[in-house]
């Protein structure tokens, strides 16, 4: 189901919790408000639609990628952008790195790995997820 997107920097602001396999309600609204938005928008994470949950979604150019319980387990390459958010008007500067390494938890709630592409796109939702607001 699409859902509205949130505005609010005090529940954005707030940290998620971890998620479970009762949480794939969540991860399948999560894809269909991304659906809803593709044109302005190339991830999401669960606060966005207004659940506290550690998941995200990230276009990866060929398809939709939902990963519960993300964690970034490597970072080289720092480096600072400018960045847009669908909860947040305009753009801001923020730090990120080129390279990074990130393990999570497919639909199956089986254990993935994630290297480098996208890498700008999972530290940005990933930051949500953290009550990170740039």
């Amino acid at each position: 189901m699409v859902k509205k997107i949130i505005r609010d920097v005090f529940f954005l602001g707030q940290k998620s919790e971890p998620a479970t396999k009762a949480d794939q309600q969540v991860a399948r609204d999560l894809q269909d408000t991304l659906n809803a938005n593709r044109d302005r928008c190339v991830g999401m994470a669960a606060n966005m639609i207004g659940v506290k949950k550690n998941i995200i979604i990230v276009n990866m150019g060929f398809a939709d990628v939902v990963m519960f319980n993300p964690v970034l387990v490597s970072k080289n390459g720092i480096y600072e952008t400018e960045e847009g958010c669908l909860s947040l008007e305009g753009v801001r500067k923020t730090k990120r790195y080129r390279e990074i390494e990130v393990e999570y938890y497919d639909f199956d709630w089986k254990k993935q790995k994630l290297k480098d592409w996208p890498a700008q796109i999972v530290q940005h939702e990933m930051d949500h997820l953290s009550g990170k607001i740039i």
